[in-house]
């Protein structure tokens, strides 16, 4: 199976797999995407958060207001 997509792709295997290996290894785990934005958090500034807080309060109150009426 890999050497036909590697045939059809015009590449040898070892070149296919090479290039399989490195897409793999560039694309972050699920668990280091979450760390970066556990990291990212701890240094957002509290009024940013706030701020994000208070938008979003603001938008779910306004969709509550369409939705009621």
């Amino acid at each position: 199976m890999l050497k036909a997509r590697a045939a059809s792709r015009g590449q040898s295997l070892n070149a296919y797999m090479l290039e399989v290996l490195g897409r793999e290894v560039s694309r972050p785990t699920v668990a280091e995407v979450l760390d970066r934005a556990a990291q990212r958090v701890r240094r957002a500034h509290p009024s940013s958060v706030d701020a994000i807080r208070e938008a979003r309060d603001e938008r779910e109150a306004e969709l509550a207001r369409h939705a009621d009426g």
